[in-house]
């Protein structure tokens, strides 16, 4: 027995050294270099929110996060979508302790979330040299696209030095505004429905006007565009698809402060163990799915000329060229791109229009000049190639509500090693946040009335819209700004002209307007419009 006690000390001993072993490990390796860190950075006159040990600044974000929640509860109820309360800076409801800190520290601070350390810059000089930084070993945060992996993969959103350079390679080609150009009849006839099933809304409410909530429409006819010109198939077969990541999406953005580990560890502990396996099977059942497409879309490229591949046919055949990859890794790179593909092609496009349809319901006189500029050049209202570019007041709309609302909240980088941007020292590890919504909201770049819908502050372009043009960035920036962009825009322009054309519509009163973060900026609670046929 006293054998037995004994060996229970000596083991309860071990364990007790271990985990003050750990903890050593953890104070000497990873909190120690982190304030090494952070010391090189203020070293440089920047100074940020001291951190508490092991947890750095979370307790701070999580406290300004639900003062700021109380408030905007407050503010919202009482809203119906007035101009006014539209044209609000909603950084400081769905990121509040970027904006407290900016106004305690000025557009370049430090912070820490843990061990890592971050830099945020709105400093518009700054962010025209990290624009220009073309170097590699500045890419996407890991321990961000770690959290993003089931919905990503690791395709080209993700995936960071060669392995990002070789897909962007493979997949920009498809999205250069040539090929743009030849998908605009595409475009139309996936418009076609969604014209028809609001005009027979219309009918059925009376024939005068009828209420529509324009986000579920929006998101199918995007889908639908992305699954025609990039898969070579309609948005029936890959509806399953988005549906599912869009549940996805919805679900890991459930829980507030995902994207920076906000919450305590009760809250996570709670929220992953019954949110693990639900996104477990839906990440199968979406790469089960995107297979189907891509076995079924095998057998019909045997049968395509070289003029007539799409994305999935060149996926397929930069999977396979190269055998030495395995079977394995080339059903990972093509499952991981569609899964990319699919969520990005759609899901921003739609979500923009759905802010474009908001602001053009609050400004009717925008409509008024658009449908001119359309009636005068697009025969019977629909636009092709040559006539797109001359839509000059519709391309304004589009970037003034991509600079009010862009659907994506951030630009972060990781140094992967000591670089130099600008006069700025970033030491190895440390990550890099530009809030585009302050960037776009910035009144010395913009000015005094930089919360007010002026579309024509574009008309001259936007090297003239503004003071530092390349702080202009609703896709982002560098080398790793969104390939989707001459997409997107001939999209929106697309959709809105045809739209406009047919259509004249205001905001519902029945709207309420909250901003919500999921991944992207969007509608929490849909964009509801009263239209009526023209």
């Amino acid at each position: 027995m006293e054998e037995v006690f004994v060996a229970m000390k000596l083991v309860f001993s071990v364990a007790v050294v271990g985990v003050l072993s750990w903890i050593l490990y953890v104070y000497g390796s990873l909190w120690l270099e982190s304030q090494r860190v952070r010391k090189r950075i203020q070293m440089q006159g920047i100074k940020g929110p001291p951190p508490s040990f092991l947890y750095g600044n979370l307790s701070d974000m999580q406290r300004i996060q639900a003062q700021a929640a109380t408030l905007a509860k407050a503010s919202i109820s009482t809203s119906k979508g007035s101009d006014q309360y539209v044209a609000h800076d909603y950084t400081a409801t769905l990121f509040p302790y970027f904006e407290h800190w900016r106004k305690q520290y000025g557009r370049l601070y430090t912070y820490s979330t843990g061990m890592k350390q971050h830099l945020y810059i709105t400093q518009p000089d700054l962010v025209t040299e990290m624009n220009r930084f073309m170097n590699l070993v500045l890419g996407k945060p890991t321990y961000l696209t770690k959290k993003l992996e089931p919905m990503l993969g690791n395709g080209i959103m993700r995936a960071n030095g060669i392995s990002w350079s070789q897909q962007r390679k493979l997949v920009a080609a498809e999205f250069f505004m040539d090929k743009v150009k030849g998908m605009v009849d595409l475009i139309i006839e996936s418009t076609q429905p969604l014209l028809l099933k609001w005009e027979q809304t219309i009918e059925s409410q009376g024939g005068g006007k009828a209420e529509i909530k324009v986000d579920k429409d929006l998101r199918g006819l995007s889908a639908d565009v992305i699954s025609r010109v990039c898969f070579g198939h309609s948005y029936s077969k890959g509806k399953e698809v988005f549906s599912k990541l869009r549940s996805m999406q919805k679900v890991m953005f459930k829980q507030s402060g995902f994207i920076f580990g906000l919450g305590g560890l009760r809250e996570k502990l709670k929220f992953w163990s019954k949110k693990k396996d639900e996104i477990a099977d839906l990440e199968k059942e979406i790469e089960s799915l995107i297979w189907d497409v891509v076995e079924n879309r095998k057998r019909e490229c045997s049968e395509a000329s070289a003029s007539e591949k799409d994305l999935m046919q060149l996926l397929l055949e930069a999977a396979t060229n190269d055998p030495s990859l395995g079977k394995d890794f080339s059903k990972r790179f093509i499952v991981d791109n569609c899964k990319n593909i699919y969520f990005a092609g759609h899901e921003t496009t739609a979500v923009s229009a759905c802010w474009c349809l908001m602001f053009l319901g609050l400004h009717q006189e925008w409509q008024s000049r658009i449908r001119a500029e359309v009636a005068e050049h697009c025969p019977n209202g629909i636009p092709d190639s040559e006539s797109l570019p001359l839509l000059k007041t519709l391309g304004m709309v589009i970037q003034e509500v991509l600079r009010l609302y862009p659907t994506a909240a951030f630009v972060s980088r990781e140094a992967f090693e000591d670089i130099q941007i600008g006069n700025l020292d970033v030491p190895k590890g440390v990550c890099l946040w530009n809030l585009i919504p302050t960037l776009h909201r910035d009144p010395e770049n913009w000015g005094a009335d930089v919360n007010q819908f002026k579309p024509e502050r574009f008309s001259e372009g936007v090297s003239k819209a503004c003071k530092y043009p390349q702080a202009y960035v609703p896709f982002g920036l560098g080398p790793r700004m969104c390939l989707g962009k001459n997409m997107a825009m001939v999209e929106l322009k697309v959709v809105l002209a045809l739209i406009i054309s047919r259509f004249s519509f205001t905001l519902s009163p029945n709207y309420r307007h909250s901003p919500t973060f999921r991944m992207l900026v969007e509608p929490e609670y849909d964009v509801d419009i009263i239209i009526q046929k023209i």
